[in-house]
């Protein structure tokens, strides 16, 4: 996938990204033979958010400021 999504669509994956294990917590002992896949799925929206100009590692604190250290909401 290479296309822009939509703001709201944007938004919603924003928000299933915050609720994803980050790849470093993903094993093979926590997710058996899926381990794979679900690195594979977490690739897939990181790339999505990039190329709709956002930083995956800026999205926690897009969707939850009041949770992230140094915030000024």
């Amino acid at each position: 996938m290479s296309e822009k999504i939509n703001d709201d669509a944007l938004h919603a994956l924003k928000i299933a990204f915050t609720y994803m294990p980050k790849a470093i917590e993903v094993t093979k002992y926590e997710y058996g033979e899926r381990y794979q896949t679900v690195l594979d799925h977490i690739e897939a929206v990181r790339e999505t958010l990039l190329i709709n100009d956002v930083d995956p590692e800026e999205v926690d604190g897009d969707i939850n400021p009041e949770y992230t250290p140094n915030s000024t909401y």
